[in-house]
């Protein structure tokens, strides 16, 4: 894979036969995560399980096509449980919520018109570094269960406190006296297929990729267990489940657009607006950086597609969207190289609950778990953390902080808790770094100053300790004329220190400083 990925490093586009030949496998392998990742994350999110399956399908079919990026894949997301259990408590009814969606995708279309995509290159990438490793640590974590064939907590669960009762950490302590024979010889099974795939020759044939080879041995091995040692065989609770087609279509929860004259509803829609945008944002900038041909997608265009894939997805009563990091990686691991692989799994995800509920319904959790925690090693790689560690404690702090709030808590708030932290730093370093800029060699007779491009109101700190360090009885010129931009934090600064220079008779000129502020 790694050979076929150099192949078209640096190349504009990927040839569609050697596209298809890779994304056609990818998207079967997504389509497998996903389909369980949508149905567990509608039944947390106290929703409908046929809004989980059409925000899958409509991330597919509706988003990949418009979106830039060429692997992120989109559908409904475990960040987004608390806030859909929350907005269907306080509008009352899913199909209030619905709308709420609807409305938000209009407003992240508005966001894309008016290029608030430039917003994912002022996040840290200490923050988008911890994501990445706190969603690996987190999949492996949520996926042990389900290889010893402790299933009650549903797939694609990612909050601390997990709708069974338990937590991340007492689910991993009370899981033994859960424990299924069957499916920890179906984990491990799939998780010897997967090394295997991974260290021999198996990885260089390019048609089935070592996750659905994984996932087909999970069919296999249920299968000989049923005929040779039927107590260890899995019943249904430890299965993919796939409602039938005619119960999902009663459950459609279509909009009732009457809520429209409702301020909740609006109100809900800018929180969907908000929080589905941030998640997808820093899953855009998490995937850009797993892409091995090292492609960057525009955040403008993303957000409109997200924008137009929710519109779509509320109007069918379907959850939020957003760029998701497990199916993303899940098409990166897999040898997705194009947009295609994601398009294709929300074909394959509709294909599935229209054609094939049956054959699915035979696979077990615990083979899907054993690919998940396989992505999840690689997203928490040790050669991250290293990395992390050698680039010093300003980007070191906000990574550990994220990945643990994001452990202790959900997504949401773990990533908002490491942006805190994120732009603290940043803030930190801004206000250490000097005020004024030295424009001639120390010693002179007169001490000249750059006040440089951007003085804004972050620029007060160091220029106010710039100004108390000059010497009494100096002479000093401060030159503005080449600063862009003068807040009026500063600007009163400079001025206000005229008094203080007389008293410590300090000949203080300034030069280009503007009377008002320069914006």
């Amino acid at each position: 894979m790694a050979a076929r990925h150099q192949e078209f490093e640096g190349a504009a586009a990927v040839p569609l036969r050697v596209a298809l030949k890779a994304d056609v496998p990818a998207a079967l392998v997504v389509a497998l995560v996903a389909l369980p990742l949508c149905l567990g994350i509608a039944l947390a999110s106290g929703a409908p399980l046929m809004a989980g399956l059409i925000a899958g399908v409509v991330g597919g079919l509706v988003v990949a096509p418009i979106s830039g990026s060429a692997l992120m894949v989109s559908g409904p997301a475990a960040g987004l449980t608390a806030v859909v259990l929350q907005a269907t408590g306080t509008l009352g009814s899913f199909q209030a919520v619905t709308v709420a969606v609807a409305l938000g995708g209009v407003l992240q279309i508005l966001m894309g018109a008016v290029k608030a995509g430039v917003l994912a290159r002022f996040i840290p990438s200490s923050v988008v570094e911890g994501m990445l490793a706190a969603i690996g640590l987190l999949l492996i974590l949520k996926q042990i269960p389900h290889l010893l064939g402790s299933d009650s907590d549903p797939e694609g669960e990612m909050s601390f406190e997990q709708p069974d009762g338990e937590n991340t950490f007492t689910k991993l302590l009370n899981m033994v006296q859960f424990m299924e024979p069957g499916a920890l010889v179906a984990a491990l099974t799939a998780g010897t297929l997967l090394l295997l795939w991974d260290h021999t020759a198996l990885k260089r044939q390019r048609v089935v990729p070592g996750a659905l080879a994984a996932v087909a041995s999970g069919l296999a091995v249920n299968a000989v267990l049923g005929a040779w040692k039927p107590e260890w065989a899995l019943g249904a609770t430890h299965l993919v489940q796939i409602p039938l087609l005619a119960d999902l279509a009663q459950s459609v929860a279509w909009p009732d657009l009457t809520v429209l004259t409702r301020g909740n509803v609006w109100k809900a829609g800018v929180t969907f607006t908000v929080v589905a945008s941030l998640e997808t944002l820093l899953s855009l900038e998490a995937t850009d950086k797993m892409d091995p041909l090292r492609r960057r997608t525009p955040p403008d265009r993303e957000l409109v597609a997200q924008g137009v894939g929710n519109l779509t997805s509320g109007l069918l009563g379907g959850l939020p969207i957003t760029g998701v990091i497990v199916r993303s990686a899940a098409n990166v691991n897999a040898g997705g190289l194009t947009h295609i692989s994601a398009i294709l799994h929300g074909f394959f995800l509709l294909l599935a609950v229209l054609a094939f509920p049956g054959l699915l319904n035979r696979i077990p959790l615990a083979s899907l778990a054993a690919v998940l925690v396989l992505i999840g090693f690689k997203l928490t790689a040790p050669a991250l953390w290293r990395a992390a560690w050698t680039r010093g404690r300003e980007h070191f702090i906000p990574f550990a902080v994220t990945v643990v709030a994001i452990l202790l808590t959900d997504l949401l708030v773990g990533i908002f808790v490491g942006l805190a932290v994120g732009v603290y730093f940043i803030l930190r370093e801004h206000a250490a770094a000097p005020g004024l800029i030295p424009l001639g060699p120390a010693g002179s007779v007169v001490q000249r100053f750059s006040l440089g491009q951007q003085a804004t109101f972050l620029s007060r700190p160091s220029v106010e300790r710039s100004l108390q360090a000059l010497p009494h009885g100096s002479r000093v010129e401060i030159d503005a004329r080449e600063t862009r931009r003068i807040d009026p934090d500063v600007l009163a600064l400079l001025r206000s220190f005229e008094d203080t220079a007389r008293e410590r008779h300090i000949d203080y000129r300034l030069i280009g400083v503007p009377s008002r502020p320069r914006h």
